[in-house]
């Protein structure tokens, strides 16, 4: 990594990657065209930082190039089709979309092509968790549905448990000694909270909430919401004693073909794990065993990127949360685990179909198809004095050390919605600590109990328009964007820290600017 010294209206420090030869993991999912050294250089040239917040950057109006669409103020905001799309293709689109939606039933069902729900399940549908294509949200208040939300559970592994492949892989990479966990014995990798008829749900969602004032410059505070999460009446009988929970809300669903597409070696240029600079910054990546192509690829997915593609986790989704086999996941009893016998020997819907799988490996590539090419909503009052002035502010705190601002694509043959775009995701797609306040102290693959993926911040500032709500971080308790930036720890606790102490000017141009994007 080097150091760039530029300056715009205030000194600016800045973090930029040189390019370096990183350990190469493979695309085997993208249909790659190699770049010229002619346009490598001229992308170096197009991805480096800003020094000029006097007006906005070339392009910057569209955060995923050709693909933006036009911002609607109205809840489908995230439910449009990449503006590039050729006509001819956007009819599996809408195809997907309608897969996207359906509501599964339990087997055996008169609706052959709509059963195998469960038997145990978070959601019925896709929909239903990412509602309208947005953010879920924690149940607010005991009436309230956790549907949009679930825990997932883990022990530590056992010496007796033999080391799978993708443990063998990181130990060879990163040296032994890294916690290595396993699904619980009875409860499986997620607590699942709904059950189709005869059957106990696995437990019942339950969090609570202790409210704490954080004080900022000028004399405002800001109240902070701690949140303690159960897995209450347990249907199977007590959890592990060494279970480890963690809260997930679903994540919005936009621009993650583009996010797919987003070359391997320029996020792995990014990774700094040792820290070398000394900017507290040590971004690594994800490494994940992908079940599709049987080899370990960069994880991109998931709130510690614990998948690799759309399409796995497309596919996890539908085995893990509604109980629907395919292609990659073909167990007819969703994630039922062994423990669960009865739940294993229910009817399910992969008899009656001829494949075998309850969704088929071509519905799955028209799901995996609509969830690539959901549009990202182009930016909002980039011309703003306020917003520009936040977006120096944003440079200035350093919050660009983890999200980035920009990349530009791969080529594609035969994909040309995700083709040679330049994007403005907001994200380095890697692993950071984000400290104590943050931590779920629950391993996953190569990340550690307090480390999570850089989310991307394209269409944060439309999350209520979309969701109805202004909740973020991976488990919602954040209730606004400030609440967001106070609960950064570790690697981004002295960028945090400088958004306390600025003038409260400073901090409000920060949120205009957040809201633009």
């Amino acid at each position: 990594m080097t150091r760039r010294l530029s300056c715009g209206l205030a000194a600016l420090a800045l973090a930029w990657p040189t390019v370096t030869q990183a350990d190469p993991l493979g695309e085997p999912h993208l249909p790659l065209i190699p770049r010229t050294g002619a346009e490598a250089a001229r992308i170096a040239r197009v991805t480096a930082p800003t020094t000029d917040f006097t007006a906005p950057e070339p392009f910057e109006s569209r955060p995923a190039g050709a693909a933006t669409v036009r911002a609607r103020r109205t809840p489908d905001a995230f439910s449009q089709v990449s503006g590039n799309i050729p006509f001819e293709r956007e009819l599996m689109f809408k195809v997907g979309n309608g897969l996207f939606k359906k509501v599964w039933v339990s087997a055996p069902a008169s609706t052959q092509a709509s059963d195998g729900l469960g038997p145990l399940y978070n959601a019925r549908s896709c929909q239903r968790c990412h509602l309208k294509d947005g953010r879920g949200h924690p149940p607010e208040g005991p009436e309230d549905s956790a549907v949009s939300m679930f825990l997932r559970i883990s022990v530590p592994a056992g010496p007796q448990d033999a080391m799978t492949e993708i443990e063998e892989f990181l130990a060879a990479k990163d040296g032994p000694g890294a916690p290595r966990t396993r699904p619980d014995p009875v409860y499986g990798g997620q607590i699942q909270d709904f059950a189709i008829p005869g059957h106990a749900a696995e437990a019942r969602f339950s969090v609570s909430y202790e409210e704490f004032e954080v004080p900022l410059s000028g004399g405002e505070t800001v109240s902070l919401r701690r949140p303690t999460y159960t897995a209450a009446d347990p249907g199977y009988g007590p959890l592990h004693p060494d279970a480890m929970l963690s809260p997930r809300v679903a994540p919005q669903m936009i621009g993650l073909g583009l996010l797919e597409a987003i070359p391997e070696a320029d996020i792995l240029a990014w990774e700094e794990p040792d820290d070398a600079d000394g900017d507290g910054i040590s971004g690594r990546a994800q490494i994940v065993w992908s079940v599709e192509y049987g080899q370990p690829m960069l994880g991109r997915f998931g709130l510690k990127a614990g998948a690799p593609t759309v399409k796995e986790q497309s596919a996890s989704a539908f085995a893990g949360d509604i109980g629907i086999s395919n292609p990659l996941f073909p167990a007819g009893w969703g994630e039922c685990s062994a423990a669960q016998t009865d739940c294993r020997a229910a009817p399910d819907g992969n008899s009656a179909r001829d494949d075998g799988f309850e969704i088929s490996g071509e519905s799955l590539d028209l799901v995996t198809f609509y969830s690539r090419n959901l549009a990202v909503p182009a930016r909002r009052d980039l011309d703003d004095p306020d917003v520009l002035r936040g977006k120096q502010v944003f440079y200035d705190a350093q919050c660009t050390a983890c999200h980035r601002p920009k990349f530009v694509t791969h080529r594609l043959d035969g994909q040309p919605e995700q083709s040679f775009q330049l994007i403005w995701p907001y994200t380095d797609m890697l692993l950071h600590d984000m400290g104590p306040g943050l931590a779920d102290n629950r391993p996953e693959g190569r990340a550690n109990g307090r480390e999570w993926r850089t989310a991307p911040l394209w269409g944060i500032g439309m999350t209520e328009t979309v969701s109805g709500h202004s909740y973020y971080l991976h488990d919602g308790r954040a209730r606004s964007l400030m609440e967001a930036i106070l609960w950064h720890g570790g690697e981004a606790e002295a960028a945090k820290q400088r958004v306390v102490e600025m003038p409260k000017a400073d901090r409000d141009a920060l949120i205009r600017f957040l809201e633009s994007l």
